[in-house]
């Protein structure tokens, strides 16, 4: 690691922003992991921790586009604002709800439809943001690269903190302070000097927008084909999150400090993944990273389903993690450089709805499927999915690559027979 691993913190909204959101963040999974733990302790049923994946992510497929269409309407600063006191909001009023101990699990699930719609709206805002933030627009992929690891940062702190307060203290003081973390974030950016918003005239309605943005990305090929391969990784592989509790309390005989444990190795790999991604220089080739880390998950996912090691099962969770972690990054760093400025949120908004919105999806299937074919065959079978993602990845590149030397040989030749004379 050098110093160019952070060179977008020479930024100073973004390093404002990056310190208030990695606060929240960590409440954030610490909320997760309770309310994921609470869910399983009360209905012991796999297919309920889908449900809630389901209820948590599917308003944001819902909403999301609209939310991209608001986040290139408005100002986006003013949006993010809102979303995130909505999400101080939701957030008290599920931990007044866990700390008062009269709560059924449809209340929980309402609460987190809620958080679903907020962040379909945040989503796009946010990440479109993050470009203003950035005096230098060279640090982009960087600042992208350190966002996702403070994401994984987080993942790895929060579910630790959560394992053990839930086990010592209570699930209410997990759901609290998620609640009092997200000050940090609102303070940071009502500290922030941001360029003055300028408002644009807008000639389509809503709607025009968005048929504006679709059709962008239809004659885009590089922007379709990063999103196509991320709705096939969030609908059939990233919702193996949803089955962690099984094997916390029924493979590994542990208790909600195993669970957290579990989720920190998969947050240690991510985390790990996003620093690795943060200190590549300027000039890789993104495409083929991508489509090398989408093997390493699925090989992480295939040798984790049935280890009953519990060291072992922890190494292959974090080596998932590892590959996960591309998934994300790589395909919003590509779609970010690549989008249009004009277009950046709405851009986002379909990488938000491919990424949310498969996921809930995918965790209703794979929840259902774990009941017929049990569930360590279900994780087996969606490390295999990953692996053939990959390889289908790789062809695709292979296909480019060889359309691109075919019109590098073709067209000098075209230029050459202009000037035979008759």
């Amino acid at each position: 690691m050098n110093i160019s691993t952070f060179r977008a913190f020479k930024s100073r909204n973004y390093r404002l922003y990056f310190s208030g959101q990695s606060v929240s963040l960590i409440g954030t999974w610490m909320q997760k992991t309770a309310v994921s733990w609470v869910i399983y302790t009360l209905t012991h049923s796999t297919l309920m921790l889908g449900v809630t994946l389901f209820a948590s992510q599917f308003p944001s497929f819902l909403f999301s586009l609209y939310g991209g269409v608001v986040s290139d309407r408005y100002n986006r600063y003013k949006v993010l604002l809102t979303t995130q006191v909505l999400s101080l909001v939701q957030a008290v009023l599920l931990a007044v709800l866990i700390l008062l101990k009269h709560y059924e699990v449809w209340e929980i699930l309402s609460l987190s439809v809620f958080l679903g719609i907020i962040n379909a709206f945040d989503v796009p805002a946010r990440q479109s943001l993050v470009y203003e933030m950035i005096d230098d627009k060279d640090d982009l992929p960087n600042a992208l690269a350190l966002n996702s690891s403070m994401v994984n940062l987080s993942r790895l702190i929060g579910p630790g903190i959560a394992g053990i307060i839930l086990e010592k203290v209570g699930d209410g003081a997990c759901f609290l302070l998620n609640a009092l973390s997200f000050v940090a974030v609102i303070t940071s950016l009502l500290m922030m000097r941001l360029p003055k918003y300028v408002s644009k005239p807008h000639t389509k309605n809503v709607f025009g927008e968005l048929k504006e943005g679709y059709s962008y990305i239809r004659r885009t090929p590089e922007i379709l084909f990063v999103i196509i391969m991320l709705m096939f990784i969030s609908l059939f592989v990233l919702p193996y999150s949803t089955l962690i509790p099984f094997y916390a309390r029924d493979v590994f005989h542990g208790t909600a400090s195993t669970f957290g444990i579990i989720d920190s190795f998969i947050g240690l790999g991510a985390f790990s993944g996003a620093i690795f991604l943060a200190s590549i220089r300027p000039g890789h080739d993104l495409k083929k990273i991508l489509a090398i880390n989408t093997l390493v998950f699925g090989a992480g996912l295939v040798l984790f389903s049935h280890e009953n090691h519990y060291i072992l099962a922890l190494l292959f969770s974090a080596l998932a993690g590892f590959g996960m972690m591309s998934q994300i990054t790589i395909s919003n760093t590509l779609l970010q450089t690549t989008a249009d400025v004009k277009m950046r949120g709405r851009v986002i908004s379909f990488y938000a709805m491919a990424f949310f919105g498969m996921q809930p999806l995918g965790g209703l299937i794979i929840g259902y499927v774990s009941k017929i074919i049990g569930t360590k065959n279900t994780m087996l079978g969606e490390g295999v999915i990953a692996l053939i993602i990959g390889l289908v990845h790789f062809m695709f590149l292979r296909r480019a690559r060889l359309k691109t030397k075919r019109t590098l040989i073709i067209e000098p030749s075209a230029v050459d027979s202009t000037h035979i004379p008759a």
